[in-house]
């Protein structure tokens, strides 16, 4: 490599410059592009303005206006033909013999009849019609020539000028000769006329019909969603569903598809036709096809429900109107409504809207509630709603345990007898022993009643949300029988076995919460033990079968199809406690979403109902008890609370120690300490300053002791 040093700047001095090494520098010419052949450039040039929006536009309006002629045309001649042939007679023969009605086939075929009878008289008198028509203008050109010769012989008398006596004949002559003239010279103009109006009669006719191919039609128009529900594009629908059988026998049917439809009906928010499918078509068929059959009708899948009526080869459709099932459905009615009470046996829980925009009322009358979904979907504000109308019924008792334990049953504090909350093995084993003590509640109650048939008892709602936690709790107990699991030895399944078996009969009812169901955290003799069994959005069919049950899925309920997110609080409900439509077996109801300062305000209304419910949040089940004290605690600030009330909170408290204590017990507890149970309006009740005071007796009692 040289080491000479090229010098940039110019030299102003007279000192010659040091001599260094001359630098060649190579001017490199620049490439020149090779021209672009004439049938390239053309080619990108065609193709440029063939793919331009504006002949896009251009070639769709041709085609689109040229089509409404040619469709109108075909329309024309068809109603043309109908008019002169028995072809609509036999296309209603045919759609009446596709349905499998035979008394509409024979009306039709007597119609066909009756109509060929006349056309053939009509025919018949053809024969003798120009003659009888020769007669007839003779006469009248006979009888006017002699009328107008009457008409100037008058003239002629009158005038006195016998030239008069054709002055009438000549008159029509010269209207006559008048019309040809005005013929001649309209004929001309509407030969060439008379065809485009003609045209653009045709022409309106197709637009009238959009006669066109849906890639031609105007953007408003192809592009458009929601359009009304009309017949014809419920059996377009139906048509292009991809159902063979169904689409050669549309096609067969005289009147396009119309018979299969009954009156389309507005329900709530969209619309409900029944369709009544023709032979070889069976309803699982169409209900497979859902989405497909919603994207037909210009709408979403989720607002496109199917289902199965009574009535055989026959499907409901029920139509949203586009963009309705995204919009709320206002408040519950327990939140707008102060002075709303509620009433276990014969009352219904204001839980929602149907479908069709219908209130969707819940009785919980002695049945069992399964709530299932995804996380996050309305699962616990679903339950909770119905618990909160329930509270307003003073009657009612309430075991809550809540295995989230976030605060969303916080506001039972004061209203349920048992709290228990928290996520942790130690909550869910106390909420299996809450679940134990019911069953023996249960099972004090079918004594009582076995021994007094007219015995009834106060409602018990025995609730667990976030029910999973139990099934799957690896917790095992002292006599080595798992909390969790789904066999014979596990307590909490074998207890929920127990109150679903005969707890309804004495109003012992399990109401429980699940999360993304399984046959491990869901098993299914507890979920097919529910009497009401309502489904949030889930993942698949299988989950909406474990959900629901067989029938209901197989009738069209489909949970896995909602919207994770967007169908938030919107559940499938199959039970006998709401009122479903004629010959289904679920309803799809959108819950109201009751937030938690509503839910304060109504719980606080359901608290001044009662008497000072003092809730116990542990369930203490320690062999060494405080009577006294426990009775005093179960009482808490309540001035006064009825015996049957005490025991059972004692139960509930501890089932081993007080489980088998009566009134008897009770009273002799009382007696010991010098107090015993009075009477108020005609029920014994213990006092708490009764409690008090054999509490203070007995420190008494006990302080005196020590000091001898």
């Amino acid at each position: 490599m040289s080491d000479n040093v090229v010098h940039l700047h110019k030299h102003t001095g007279t000192t010659p410059a040091p001599e260094a090494s001359v630098t060649t520098l190579k001017v490199v010419p620049e490439l020149v592009a090779k021209p672009v052949p004439l049938w390239v450039r053309s080619g990108r040039a065609v193709r440029h303005v063939a793919t331009h929006d504006r002949t896009k536009t251009s070639g769709r309006l041709a085609v689109r206006h040229t089509m409404y002629v040619a469709g109108g045309t075909k329309i024309v001649a068809h109603r043309a033909w109908d008019g002169r042939t028995a072809a609509r007679y036999e296309r209603m023969l045919r759609a009446a013999e596709a349905a499998g009605n035979t008394e509409l086939a024979q009306e039709w075929e007597e119609r066909g009849q009756r109509y060929r009878e006349a056309r053939h008289r009509r025919r018949m008198d053809l024969l003798t019609s120009p003659i009888d028509a020769a007669k007839g203008a003779a006469a009248g050109v006979g009888l006017g020539i002699g009328g107008l010769l009457v008409l100037g012989i008058a003239m002629a008398v009158a005038t006195k000028d016998v030239g008069d006596v054709v002055t009438p004949l000549m008159a029509v002559v010269g209207f006559i000769r008048l019309m040809l003239w005005i013929v001649q010279v309209v004929w001309g103009p509407l030969t060439i006329v008379g065809p485009l109006l003609a045209l653009l009669g045709l022409w309106a006719v197709g637009r009238h019909s959009q006669a066109a191919p849906h890639w031609a039609l105007p953007d408003n128009i192809r592009s458009s969603e929601g359009e009304p529900i009309t017949p014809s594009i419920v059996v377009k629908a139906l048509r292009d569903l991809g159902v063979a059988p169904l689409r050669n026998a549309i096609k067969d049917m005289g009147d396009v598809g119309a018979s299969m439809l009954g009156p389309i009906r507005i329900a709530g928010c969209g619309v409900e036709v029944d369709v009544t499918l023709p032979s070889g078509v069976s309803t699982n068929e169409v209900q497979g096809r859902r989405k497909k059959l919603a994207e037909n009708l210009t709408r979403h899948e989720h607002e496109v429900f199917i289902t199965i009526p009574e009535a055989a080869r026959t499907v409901r459709l029920w139509i949203a109107d586009s963009g309705a099932l995204d919009e709320p459905i206002g408040p519950s009615p327990l939140v707008t409504d102060e002075s709303m009470t509620a009433n276990y046996k014969s009352g219904k829980a204001p839980w929602g809207q149907d479908l069709r925009g219908d209130a969707a009322e819940l009785s919980v009358y002695q049945r069992h509630l399964l709530i299932t979904g995804r996380s996050n979907q309305g699962k616990t504000a679903a339950l909770r709603a119905l618990a909160l109308w329930l509270a307003l019924d003073r009657s009612v008792q309430f075991w809550i345990a809540d295995l989230k334990g976030v605060g969303d049953w916080s506001m039972f504090d004061g209203i349920a007898d048992v709290l228990i909350e928290g996520p942790s093995d130690e909550h869910v084993m106390q909420a299996t022993e809450m679940i134990e003590a019911a069953v023996e509640e249960m099972n004090r109650r079918i004594e009582v009643r076995r021994n007094d048939p007219t015995a009834t008892f106060a409602p018990l709602i025995v609730t667990v949300d976030e029910a999973q936690m139990a099934f799957m709790c690896p917790a095992v107990g002292d006599d080595r029988r798992p909390y969790g699991g789904a066999k014979a030895t596990s307590r909490y399944f074998m207890a929920a076995r127990y109150l679903h078996n005969q707890g309804r009969a004495v109003d012992v009812l399990l109401w429980q919460g699940t999360q993304d169901p399984t046959d491990q955290n869901l098993p299914k003799l507890v979920r097919e033990g529910a009497h009401t069994r309502a489904s949030l959005v889930l993942g698949t069919d299988t989950q909406s079968r474990m959900a629901l049950g067989d029938k209901a899925v197989d009738d069209g309920a489909a949970p896995h199809l909602l919207r994770q997110g967007l169908d938030k609080g919107t559940l499938v409900v199959a039970s006998d406690g709401i009122d479903l439509p004629k010959g289904q077996s679920f309803i799809t109801v959108r819950t109201h979403f009751i937030d938690d300062d509503p839910a304060k305000e109504i719980a606080a209304r359901a608290k001044a109902l009662r008497d000072g419910v003092t809730t116990l949040h542990v369930i203490d089940n320690t062999e060494d008890r405080d009577a006294l004290a426990d009775v005093a605690t179960v009482i808490g600030k309540a001035p006064r609370m009825r015996t049957d009330e005490v025991l059972k909170l004692l139960h509930a408290l501890d089932t081993a120690t007080y489980g088998e204590w009566n009134n008897g017990r009770l009273k002799r507890l009382l007696e010991e300490h010098g107090e015993t149970p009075k009477k108020s309006h005609g029920v014994m009740v213990v006092h708490h300053d009764a409690v008090a005071r054999a509490l203070a007796n007995r420190d008494e009692t006990g302080s005196a002791s020590a000091a001898e």
